[in-house]
């Protein structure tokens, strides 16, 4: 079982900052990859980005590819979501997720992993 505590959502204005956090409450995260993913009313559920086990590898959707960066630190069992130059497109709830069956493949869909953070909200005004 793990359980995922988010934070760092909030409003701002075009162009600004956030950083998002996913922390590991239970287990340890040291040993699954993270997932990152946004949803908004009405649409399913978009990959953003994933970081494996060691934060060596890292994928970012095209969307975001320049302006999020994913990073993680094991020993705090903390995976960071650094979002720069928002957009009113990236307005969204945006959740962390782990995969308990692998430690590196970034390529998995929404329904392959295993556990869910609560999400938070992200809202880019113009």
């Amino acid at each position: 079982q793990v359980q995922l505590a988010e934070s760092g959502g909030g409003l701002v204005q075009a162009g600004d900052s956030l950083r998002l956090v996913c922390a590991a409450t239970t287990r340890t995260l040291t040993a699954h990859a993270i997932g990152w993913f946004r949803q908004t009313t009405g649409k399913a559920k978009e990959r953003v980005a994933a970081i494996s086990w060691s934060g060596g590898s890292a994928f970012y959707a095209d969307s975001v590819k320049g302006r999020f960066t994913m990073s993680r630190d094991n020993t705090e069992k903390t995976v960071y979501r650094q979002m720069n130059t928002l957009e009113p497109d990236d307005t969204a709830v945006y959740s962390c997720t782990a995969d308990l069956n692998s430690y590196s493949d970034l390529s998995k869909k929404s329904y392959e992993y295993d556990y869910w953070g609560q999400g938070t909200q992200v809202t880019v005004s113009s």
